[in-house]
């Protein structure tokens, strides 16, 4: 499963190949590295690539468990881990700041649960317009204000993509 990680302003996408003992196969975006990895002590780690060494040390942020301190001999940079459950909530989130509404998308792949409305039918602020089952969390998709239902583009029990238009708003 790929992550994200976000280092500073850099978004890595990165995925575990393989695990051997120390060695380790990571894809950082589309780019494979064979490493070395050893723990030091809690905290502290070694790494080898191509037959050079490096020291980490990662400080866990006390108010994020998924948000990292990480200090090499020369730089401390802010990491980031975004799994998909959390790169969900934050498209959530984002969804949900968004008062300009004209769609209706999931931010991940998913099944239609329900579709509570109509083609054609006006619906007021907060109403239910579809149902999402993503990662065995279903989700209810609101509408921010007064509108009306222009287009259904999917059926209860379809299978859906990541940022597929499901609703569209008028």
């Amino acid at each position: 499963m790929a992550i994200e990680i976000h280092i500073g302003d850099r978004i890595a996408n990165v995925e575990l190949l393989n695990i051997d003992g120390n060695k380790v196969q990571i894809e950082i975006d589309d780019r494979v590295y064979d490493v070395d990895i050893s723990m030091i002590e809690h905290g502290v780690y070694s790494l080898i690539y191509q037959n050079k060494s490096y020291n980490l040390e990662l400080v866990k942020s006390p108010d994020d468990s998924k948000k990292y301190e990480v200090s090499t001999l020369y730089s401390t940079l802010p990491v980031e881990i975004v799994d998909v459950h959390r790169k969900y909530m934050k498209n959530r989130q984002k969804d949900e700041l968004d008062d300009g509404q004209e769609k209706i998308s999931t931010p991940m792949p998913g099944k239609v649960i329900k579709i509570p409305v109509k083609k054609g039918e006006k619906i007021e602020p907060g109403q239910t317009v579809i149902i999402v089952e993503a990662m065995k969390m279903q989700s209810e998709y609101k509408v921010k204000r007064e509108c009306k239902i222009k287009d259904i583009l999917v059926n209860e029990g379809d299978t859906v993509e990541g940022n597929q238009t499901l609703v569209v708003l008028e």
